[in-house]
């Protein structure tokens, strides 16, 4: 089988990003970002899903981390599309539950060119009234809706439509937003799978 890899440079005048991703790989990962947090995240992400990824960024986080964040994700989801290439034999849909002590978190991928993030809360006025207020990471703060920022620029570009549950939070938000990387680097694992059962790509339109 082809290796599906890829490499993207990204270049703005807020940031440059260099993403080099394997899709098989062993889950080795090199992760520089400038947000140490988000090197961490990554860095699960890589081992959780078997992906072999190479990250190196360099942004305006003397602003805040917000243009660093988002482009990141930008240049992640578009190696990721370019690596899976024509998606023939593909699996395409996965999901994947991980509970982090007092967090539990399911992701639901489906690898169909039409990218939308959903992200769905058991109890959606408490879980958003107390993220709103948490930060974790120190000196550079990195907040749940950094996440979804993140997360909306990956799959965006990644063409993947992406339902995240939260259905436990026990207000540790490190461990939340662990939860949410895990579980989508091991639906998007399963997903990205081949299927020798499979001929062609996996919709009866003949392409995705």
């Amino acid at each position: 089988m082809k290796k599906r890899k890829a490499k993207v440079i990204r270049e703005t005048k807020e940031t440059n990003v260099t993403v080099n991703l394997a899709i098989d790989g062993k889950g080795e990962a090199d992760i520089k970002t400038g947000i140490g947090f988000l090197d961490h995240m990554l860095t699960l992400f890589a081992k959780h899903g078997f992906f072999d990824l190479s990250i190196s960024a360099k942004g305006d986080l003397d602003v805040d981390i917000h243009h660093t964040n988002e482009d990141i994700g930008i240049t992640l989801g578009s190696a990721f599309k370019k690596a899976l290439g024509d998606k023939k034999g593909i699996r395409r849909f996965a999901d994947s539950f991980v509970p982090m002590d007092g967090c539990l978190v399911r992701a639901v991928a489906d690898i169909s060119n039409r990218p939308s993030l959903h992200i769905h809360y058991k109890t959606k006025r408490d879980i958003e009234n107390m993220l709103a207020n948490l930060t974790i990471g120190d000196p550079v703060k990195y907040s749940f809706v950094n996440l979804e920022q993140f997360v909306q620029a990956f799959i965006m570009n990644a063409g993947i439509n992406m339902h995240i549950e939260i259905l436990a939070f026990d207000k540790d938000l490190h461990h939340l937003i662990e939860a949410v990387f895990k579980a989508m680097a091991r639906a998007l694992d399963e997903a990205t799978q081949i299927d020798k059962r499979a001929k062609g790509v996996p919709s009866t339109k003949g392409r995705l």
